[in-house]
Formats: structure tokens, sequence, C-alpha cells
């Protein structure tokens, strides 16, 4: 909606003319169905004429094409609270809370109706949280607003024009380090939340956000350390313990993380989150069937809890009963899910009605999951083909020529890059079988690097990579090198060699080729359809937002290959191809391919692969702890009737 409009439209509604705000929403919506800013004014227009039916028509519409949005719900609480259901109308406060926690009307509200239902606690709660809120200065609870609608880049300008004026405020500093994450500045959040720390030690929201960001940065020990004495210093509270054992799962005591996460659960009997986090332990730690256990219990206890559903679903060897399909399916009529309990159990049907062979109702499941998450982001494919040019017109023959001799010669790192779902779980998992290679995460220091290359002042910056390579001196790029091996130590057994498996690292290899030159690059590949399908219908925690479109995941498979395709040129014979459908067919001969280029001799134990007890925590964790087998190769066929959209976009790369 065009900001003068949306100006006369509030202008009406403040004068109390509610028919002429409506007229001016309808006439923007006559242009665009799908303008959410004018949905919302229509619903509040139509709540004020007392037109109540019709605004809930309304905002189910807004919330479909914008889930999350704290307004829609807060409106929502409004409808029903007219119509007398207190019920739902406290429901939907609360939705309205959780999604946007500087909505004030929706924490009044709460407060109001709990005391009408006599819920007390609940009152309480939302009093307690309301007078927090109201303590905080106007600035800072625009900025919440802000990032609750995701607009990250206004929230990061406003956050900062406040700090540049109350400079130790820690609330901002907290938000601000929030906005850094959603950015991908870690650097700068784990910075301002340490200071935020100094300046405020007791403040648990502060503690709990710098343990994550230490997580986020892989920083598994420091993050340890710090929720092992945020949980000591309240040593009942139920969510410190957890997030204490959470911080054991990432540096590998599973059996300490189990045994907290029970102590956790003799306080809070069946708490379905609980319930997941410790079936994602033992799933981990090789415990599957203690692992599906714990799931089933947490879906006993909570129905919609869509998280453990799609647990179940992504450890690909659970087929669901129709009685599980049965349940699933009334949870997503029920009407009272969050976006994203719809969404894990969206993708969750889709694997139940894969493995039942019912193709059509199977896509239509992995189809509306990855609508609402598109929904969600604010991917552009437009701009990641234009990143990948840079690439190639920054990085040129020239540039390696002028760099030559540079960088840290280390040759400990195994890089192995592509698409995800297209096999380097296996090809990790090989090499880690390996006396000599060290099996370690998809590390973050590349990307942590070009982050700091990219960015200006400011958290989202101007974009200044990879033209930033250019400026590089050859000092610079050794100390870039040396900067990599140090921090990536933490990781490392003693091994002469270790893997790096960030997939998406293959955007960087000019980077990495400067900065380590003597490094090895395995691209991990797979059929087209096959690769970008199998991304399509797997849902990932984060980072690989261009899955949740079959036309966008198809336009990235066509960049991603143009540019391995320069990368190769640029770099002959320095970079292994490794496809997957030849490793299936060919096991033995491809195993020897691989360590001939890693320079390794050959040991049988890498055939043996699956018997590897190490700690997995990608999407394929069960599929490498089986041996190789030949029904994934052609999955995608099935779907094949539904990819058109896909096919356009690989015209070029199929067969």
């Amino acid at each position: 909606m065009q900001g003068e409009l949306l100006q006369a439209i509030q202008n009406h509604l403040r004068n109390a003319d509610f028919d002429a705000a409506l007229a001016e929403a309808e006439a923007s919506l006559a242009e665009n169905p799908s303008d959410t800013d004018a949905l919302y004014f229509r619903a509040v227009s139509l709540r004020y004429l007392d037109r109540i039916e019709a605004a809930l028509d309304c905002l189910q519409t807004l919330k479909q094409l914008q889930p999350g949005f704290g307004r829609a719900f807060q409106e929502e609480g409004h409808c029903y609270k007219a119509q007398g259901y207190l019920d739902k109308a406290l429901s939907a406060y609360q939705r309205a809370a959780r999604s946007n926690a500087a909505l004030l009307a929706s924490w009044r509200n709460q407060i109001d109706l709990a005391r009408q239902l006599k819920r007390p606690q609940v009152a309480n709660t939302a009093h307690q949280q309301l007078t927090g809120l109201q303590r905080q200065p106007k600035a800072v609870l625009s900025v919440m607003d802000l990032m609750a609608d995701g607009k990250w880049l206004k929230a990061e300008d406003l956050c900062r024009r406040f700090l540049q004026k109350n400079p130790r405020y820690v609330e901002a500093m907290r938000l601000l380090a929030e906005i850094g994450v959603q950015l991908g500045a870690l650097e700068e959040a784990e910075f301002l939340l340490a200071s935020a720390k100094q300046f405020e030690p007791d403040n648990t929201a502060v503690a709990l956000a710098y343990v994550q960001v230490l997580r986020k940065r892989q920083k598994f020990i420091a993050a340890r350390d710090e929720a092992k004495a945020l949980w000591q210093s309240q040593p009942e509270h139920p969510q410190l313990r957890s997030v204490y054992a959470i911080e054991l799962m990432q540096t590998g005591d599973y059996d300490a993380a189990v045994a907290l996460f029970d102590q956790v659960l003799a306080q809070l009997p069946g708490e379905p989150i609980t319930l997941t986090s410790k079936g994602h332990a033992l799933k981990t730690a090789g415990d599957t069937q203690a692992a599906i256990e714990s799931y089933r219990a947490a879906i006993a206890s909570n129905p919609g809890h869509g998280e453990a559903w799609y647990a179940l679903a992504n450890l690909k060897t659970v087929t669901f009963t129709s009685a599980d399909i049965k349940q699933m399916q009334a949870q997503l009529t029920s009407g009272d899910l969050s976006p994203m309990d719809r969404t894990y159990l969206h993708f969750a049907l889709g694997k139940a009605y894969e493995d039942a062979q019912s193709y059509a109702q199977s896509f239509t499941h992995y189809r509306e999951g990855n609508a609402t998450k598109r929904k969600q982001s604010r991917y552009q494919a437009e701009q990641i083909t234009q990143e990948f040019e840079q690439q190639r017109q920054v990085v040129t023959p020239e540039l390696i020529d002028h760099f030559a001799g540079s960088g840290h010669p280390e040759p400990a790192p195994i890089f192995i890059v592509g698409l995800p779902r297209a096999g380097s779980t296996l090809l990790e998992q090989i090499l880690a079988s390996h006396s000599q290679v060290d099996g370690t995460l998809e590390l973050p220091n590349v990307l942590s690097l070009v982050h700091r290359l990219r960015r200006g002042d400011t958290l989202s910056g101007d974009n200044h990579y990879p033209q930033a390579i250019a400026q590089l001196t050859p000092a610079q790029l050794k100390a870039l090198g040396e900067e990599y091996i140090r921090d990536t130590q933490v990781h490392r057994q003693g091994a002469l060699y270790f893997i790096d498996k960030m997939p998406n690292n293959f955007r960087h290899i000019g980077l990495i080729k400067l900065m380590l030159p003597n490094a090895k690059i395995i691209d991990a590949r797979r059929h087209p359809l096959a690769c970008c399908f199998s991304g399509y219908k797997q849902l990932f925690a984060e980072g690989q937002e261009f899955t949740y479109s079959l036309d966008d995941i198809g336009q990235y498979y066509a960049d991603y290959v143009a540019l391995m395709d320069y990368w190769q040129q640029l770099f002959p014979e320095q970079i292994l191809l490794m496809e997957y459908e030849q490793v299936v067919a060919d096991l033995p001969g491809q195993v020897a391919r691989l360590l001939d280029y890693c320079g390794l001799p050959f040991e049988d134990q890498c055939l043996e692969f699956h018997k590897n007890q190490r700690a997995v925590r990608t999407a394929s964790s069960e599929q490498v702890r089986q041996p190789l087998y030949q029904t994934g190769v052609n999955q995608w066929q099935h779907y094949e009737e539904f990819l058109q959209p896909l096919k356009t976009k690989l015209a070029k790369l199929l067969p």
C-alpha cells in the first residue's frame, strides 16, 4: 500500500469515518488483493462497523498471506471479544503477543480476560510482561514492533539512533544483537551481548541471548560454560536447565544432556518441547529407538506440537500409520496452530503420504509447507544470480595471478561444497571414517569472514563483497587463512586433515583458494531434479531459503552449476567433482578416487562408513548410518508431473 493511501486510511479511522476507511482499503484491494496493509485496515474498519464475521473472514485471508502477523491476531482478539467469545479472544491475544511482544493492547486484554475467566496465573504473567514493557522507552518498543514485522533494516537504524543517545541501555543492545543475528552479523552480536552482560550481569534475557549467539558462532565450549553458570545461578529454573542441556549436546555430552532433560521432565511432566529436545539428543547420539519414543511422548502430550511430528518424519526411517495421518490432519484443521507448527505438520504429512505412495497428496503438503515458509522469507533469486556474477567479475585469472604465492599454506582443510541433499553428508562420513581425517560440522567460519568483508559500519551495511577481495593485501590473505585454521582448531581431534562441510561455501571458493591455496575442494553433485526436489521436501532449520519454491531452487541450482564451472576453469584440477549416482553405483571405485584426490592411502573402513559412530547433525544422519541403497536415487520421478517449474529452470542441465 502506498504511503499516502495508508496515511489517509489511518486518518479516516482516527476521525471515526469507518465507511471512508473501508472504501479506501477495498479500492486498494481491488488493484492488489494480496495487499496485507489493506486487508488489515479493511478488517479494522469492518469491526468498527460491527460487521464482525466479515472482519474475521478478512483476517483469515490476511493470516494465510502473512503467517505470524501479530496485529492480525490482535484484531482477531478484538473481534472475538466483541462477540463475547472470551476464550477465543484470550487465545488470539496470546498468539498476538507471542508474535509481537510490543503489542501492549494484547497484554492488557489478556489481563482483563484472564481475570474474567478466573485464570489468575495467566493474568499475573501477562501483568508482569506488560509492566516490563511499559518501562521501555517508546523508541525501544518501536524497534520491537519493526522486528516482529521483519523490517530489520528500519529496526537497526532506529535502534542505533537510540543507542547513540543512550549507549548503555541494555535492552536496546540486546535488540540490536538480535537484529545482527538475523542479518548474519554474529561477531557484532556477540560483542554487543558481552558488553551488555558487563553492564547488567544478572540480566537473564541478555545471558540467554549470549549463549545462543555463542552457539551460532560454534563456540560450543564457551556457550556450554555460560549456560552452566546461568543455570547454577537459578538451579531450579527448568528453562535454564534445558538450555544447559542443549549446550551439552553441542559439545557431544549426550548422556549428561539426556539426564538434565529428564530432570526437567520430573519438574514438568510431559513437557513437549523438552521431550522433543531429548529426542534430538538421543537421535544425534545414535539411539534412534529411544528418540522415537521421546518424540512420540511429546506428541501424546500435545498432538499439535508440530516439531515432534516433523522430527519423526525427518528420521527418514519411520513410517507413519493411518492413525498418525488422521491425527495430523485433525491438527491442521483445528485452526489453533502457530505458523511454524503448521509448517512442520505439512512437511510431516508430505513424508507420510510419500511413504503411502499417495504422491499427489504428498506434494500438496510439501507445497503448502514451503509456501508458508516462503511468505516469511526475504529471499530474492535475482539478487543471488547477481552476487554469483559479481564473483566472476571480481575473482578473475588476473587477480589469481596477482596473488600467486599468497595465503596460508596449511593443507589440512577439506571443503565439501554443493547444494543441500546432494550427498555431501555421505562424502563427509566416508572421509571421516579415515584415520587421518577429522569429521567436524558445517562450520560457519568462511561465512563469518565473508560477512565481515561485506559490511560497512552497520549490521546490514553496503555490500562490499566480493569487491573487497580485490582490495586485500597478501599479508591480509595470509592472516585470514591463519585465522580460519586457528578458529576451527576447536573442532579437530588431532588428525592431519579435517572436513568443513558447509555446503554454501561453494559461493566463496575464490576467497578460500586465495587464503588457503592448498585446501582441497570437493563438489558434491546430484541429478538436478533429484537434488532440487529433495531440497524442496526437506525443511531446513535456517540458511537455505531458496528451497521454499520450485522456481527459486531451480534457479539456484542453475546458478550454482554456472559458478562451479567457472571455479573449475579458474582452478583447474584443484576441485574434485563427486556425483552421488556414481558413488551409489560404484562405491569402491569412487572412494578410491576420493581418497586419491585428498592424498590419503586407501582404508577399508571408508567403505564401511555406516559403522562410524560419530555424531551426525544433518538431515541425513540416519541415512549415513546404513549401507548405501539404490531406492533413493530416482524418488523424484514419482513427483515428475508436478515439477514443470523446476524442469523449466533446469532445461539446459537436464539430459
